[in-house]
């Protein structure tokens, strides 16, 4: 039981904090993605928007991880 306040149901420690894995799964899934999306017009692997879409697609992954 974590917190109980007055007249509050009882929370499991499991129901509370989901297991970081996820999150650091959905967050390398998303940054992939992204990087990977500016090759469809040719752009580099190290390109500008290369970096920009991977760290976009990190933030979704960490987004829909967290959810």
């Amino acid at each position: 039981m974590v917190a109980r306040g007055i007249g509050g149901a009882n929370i499991k420690p499991e129901d509370v904090m989901r297991p970081r894995s996820y999150i650091w799964l959905w967050i390398f899934i998303g940054s992939t993605i992204g990087g990977v999306i500016p090759q469809l017009w040719d752009a580099g692997l190290f390109s500008y928007s290369s970096w920009l879409l991977s760290g976009v697609g990190a933030f979704v992954g960490l987004w829909i991880g967290a959810r």
